[in-house]
């Protein structure tokens, strides 16, 4: 079984080029930036790709530096290249993709430099439950 689940970030916005042909097909490819768990940071670079509306819909909500959780399966592939050196690659082949934070920070309550949150204003100190 090829499976990986993988959460992080991307490094650049989303590139999508369509297939030529009677039915042009979406082709997304991005990479994510993952942190290893740990004492030290270590930062994991992943190389993406995405097919058909998964390619259109990782385009259309995703930019550089948002976090993505992303399934799919690790694809090696082979050539050669113009030195007439043999070159592997990996990359993920993304088959499902999550969103993992709200789009805007507005939904967020902010906190006060404390680092406790606002009491709107209205709210009566007898309608808050830790009193």
């Amino acid at each position: 079984m090829n499976t990986v689940i993988l959460m992080g970030r991307l490094t650049k916005d989303p590139e999508v080029r369509y297939t030529t042909g009677a039915e042009p097909m979406a082709i997304a490819s991005f990479g994510i930036a993952v942190d290893r768990k740990g004492k030290e940071k270590v930062t994991d670079f992943f190389n993406c790709v995405a097919f058909k509306k998964t390619a259109e819909n990782i385009e259309k909500f995703f930019r550089k530096g948002n976090k993505i959780l992303v399934t799919g399966a690790v694809q090696n592939d082979k050539y050669t290249n113009k030195d007439g050196k043999e070159v592997t690659t990996t990359k993920i082949v993304v088959n499902e993709f999550d969103f993992v934070e709200s789009k805007s920070e507005k939904t967020e309550p902010k906190a006060d430099a404390d680092g406790f949150m606002n009491i709107p204003e209205g709210i009566d100190d007898s309608e808050l439950p830790f009193n």
